[in-house]
């Protein structure tokens, strides 16, 4: 599930508490499920609008409605479609299965940039994950999907409860923490989140430990004064270790469509976003705000998500994606 730069500690993780079970289909035959409630909302009935089998303007024309309302963005639809759209004025897609395959190919050259894995530096310890987002987006479950992954390749992992403002949010991380039976690092509700970080840092340093992941408090983006503490957090933590945090993971709500490119934006201005979790892609019925993210911002998609169990969880592959999409097998 990670990208590592030597061999897992453990190469044969298993993990305790599992109790033998039937195979699960995979992560993204699961999503296509979600994002296609029947057939592929951006093919379905294409069919039907070629008429004689010719492929013309209407039939762009028809894609590119069901992309831009499916969240892609009208930037991203027009990148997807330019080369589409030569192709027809050269009379180069003669049938359905030759666009089907030529929007494949286009899909995949905005998506497949995107798709780079987290890489854990086993040289640098511990290596320091700073988890970013606004309320609401996933932040603490990812986190805990995180360390137990982590922790099934064999690595040592710390927890920090850097959101003091939401005493349940300490709680569901502790929660996290005993049920991956990994360290939890946490201070008294109203505490300063920096603190608690810096005190982390610090701890899991002494114990060798290979990856914290630090939590922090759901920002409201347009809140500069939450996002100078932000800023501060991402500072104390270079006290310890001048290139920490390793990686500035934001977590965005799919199913907030436009709202979350809007909100990367922001983070990424403020923090030097170095990749992103995209949850809840099982709410969004579409999922277009991966192409979108990926075209735009032109920053890393780490994972994606698509419920609340850890099975749910998974890194980013963009042809798995565009094939659920397309409901390719």
């Amino acid at each position: 599930m990670f990208g590592f730069r030597s061999k897992p500690k453990n190469s044969t993780p298993k993990d305790p508490g599992a109790a033998p079970a039937a195979e699960k289909p995979s992560l993204f035959t699961r999503l296509r499920k979600q994002l296609n409630r029947g057939d592929s909302w951006l093919t379905y009935d294409l069919a039907n609008l070629v008429p004689g089998g010719r492929i013309d303007d209407a039939v762009l024309d028809e894609l590119e409605t069901r992309l831009i309302t499916a969240d892609v963005g009208v930037e991203t639809t027009e990148r997807i479609l330019g080369g589409l759209r030569k192709k027809v004025a050269r009379n180069e897609l003669s049938d359905l299965n030759a666009l089907l395959a030529a929007l494949r190919s286009s899909l995949l050259e905005v998506i497949s940039p995107a798709e780079k894995p987290l890489i854990i530096e086993p040289q640098i310890v511990p290596f320091a994950i700073l988890v970013v987002g606004v309320n609401g987006a996933g932040k603490t479950t990812t986190i805990g999907k995180l360390a137990r992954q982590m922790k099934l390749h064999g690595m040592k992992v710390m927890l920090a409860a850097g959101d003091t403002f939401r005493a349940a949010a300490v709680e569901q991380l502790q929660v996290w923490g005993q049920r991956n039976e990994v360290p939890v690092i946490a201070q008294a509700s109203g505490a300063d989140p920096a603190a608690v970080v810096f005190d982390a840092m610090q701890a899991a340093k002494a114990r060798g430990i290979d990856v914290l992941i630090a939590d922090t408090a759901g920002r409201l983006h347009t809140q500069s004064n939450l996002m100078d503490e932000l800023k501060k957090v991402k500072r104390v933590m270079g006290r310890v270790d001048p290139l920490a945090p390793h990686e500035v993971l934001l977590v965005l709500d799919a199913s907030q469509g436009q709202n979350a490119l809007q909100q990367a934006r922001l983070f990424n201005e403020a923090l030097g976003v170095t990749g992103i979790a995209l949850t809840k892609l099982d709410g969004t019925a579409k999922g277009g705000i991966v192409f979108a993210i990926a075209s735009e911002l032109k920053l890393p998609l780490r994972y994606i998500g698509i419920g609340e169990s850890a099975e749910d969880f998974s890194e980013f592959e963009a042809e798995a994606f565009v094939d659920a999409l397309l409901k390719q097998t």
